[in-house]
């Protein structure tokens, strides 16, 4: 095992797909929706026996920084670490790893989670980190971590498995197995050949790796990326830090490490595990993944459903009174209330991107 593992927890990020609950000043990860707490403390609570706290990191915004205090008061404030504005996953791990680079040796590992999705079975996904953690300390290869889908699923990555049990050895029966390709977001008519082949599995976001080979990956498949973070390791601990911080962010383009590294990569491995996982991606999902009455639907906040089935209906605060509806999901809140049929809450985007053509930034 590694002399030292740090998680990194990524929770910039915005989320349209479930206006008008996520939002500009407050995104889906600083909020409740499934299991006790906010999808960011599930998230911490679940690492927890992994991870000591000092060794647990949460990069996310300047505008965020406070909820993250509020929600997680256990966090060591230096272990926030703070983008100037968003730029998707692999400039903020960059960061991340950047701010950390004079306490962590080459060989220490990293594993990068999402801070907005819901996991179950809490003891297999353990497991699975820890196996892949343990796979990733022996040799250069970043690790992620896979599920066996269950449905034509349009929302998610998916990845391409090998069988081929050569050089893997005793891992091979814990899981590992070599990445064929990476797929985003499929149309439905794909995501069914995925699941006829029984080769892919759903991508969750879950990526271990040793600091060195996030380095030497970052420098081969994105050399000036690479070359604007080690120019700022430079100023780490410095006063110029912050704005050639600043700098950097301006300069860089914005992009995943999905399609920045991993697709790029030639050492990508896969642990297939079993626990349950949702990236809680839209309305639809949310109904999916929550405990309905006998008529089929999930009710929250003042509401009176008289002949109602199979719908979701949310409020915050004034009574809702629903008669004789179907399939419907209605989410209301103090600035707006969106009703949608099931099944379109993939196109709730739309909304929002008209929205911020009329410049109404106070419903966003």
């Amino acid at each position: 095992m590694p002399k030292k593992k740090i998680a990194i927890v990524m929770a910039g990020g915005q989320s349209p797909l479930l206006w008008p609950k996520s939002r500009l000043d407050k995104p889906k990860q600083f909020l409740h929706f499934v299991g006790k707490g906010t999808l960011l403390q599930n998230t911490i609570e679940r690492i927890q026996s992994l991870f000591p706290f000092e060794d647990i990191y949460v990069v996310t915004t300047q505008g965020f920084v406070k909820i993250v205090e509020e929600q997680i008061p256990d966090l060591p404030p230096q272990n926030i670490i703070v983008e100037p504005f968003p730029r998707h996953t692999l400039p903020c791990i960059s960061l991340a790893l950047t701010q950390l680079a004079p306490q962590l040796e080459p060989d220490s590992i990293c594993v990068l989670f999402p801070s907005d999705h819901h996991i179950t079975n809490i003891g297999e996904f353990q497991s699975s980190v820890d196996i892949a953690i343990e796979f990733a300390s022996t040799r250069d290869a970043i690790v992620a971590i896979g599920i066996p889908p269950t449905r034509p699923e349009t929302n998610y990555g998916y990845i391409q498995v090998d069988n081929l049990r050569e050089g893997l050895g005793e891992f091979y029966e814990k899981g590992i197995r070599y990445s064929k390709a990476f797929a985003e977001k499929p149309d439905y008519e794909l995501a069914k050949k995925f699941l006829s082949t029984g080769e892919f599995l759903w991508n969750t976001g879950i990526f271990i790796l040793k600091v060195s080979t996030f380095w030497n990956a970052l420098y081969n498949c994105s050399s000036e990326m690479y070359n604007y973070f080690s120019i700022l390791k430079r100023f780490v601990g410095r006063p110029q830090f912050e704005q050639a911080l600043l700098d950097t962010f301006r300069l860089i383009q914005s992009e995943s490490f999905d399609t920045g590294i991993m697709e790029r990569s030639g050492n990508v491995f896969v642990l297939e595990s079993s626990f349950s996982w949702s990236d809680v991606g839209t309305w639809d999902e949310i109904y999916r993944l929550s405990l309905k009455d006998a008529d089929n639907n999930y009710l929250v906040g003042d509401v009176i459903a008289i002949d109602v089935q199979n719908c979701f209906i949310q409020t915050d605060e004034k009574l809702i009174a629903a008669v004789g509806i179907r399939d419907l999901l209605v989410i209301d809140t103090q600035q707006a209330l969106l009703i949608c049929k099931r099944g379109d809450s993939e196109k709730v985007p739309e909304v929002v991107n008209f929205l911020r053509r009329k410049n109404a930034n106070s419903l966003l």
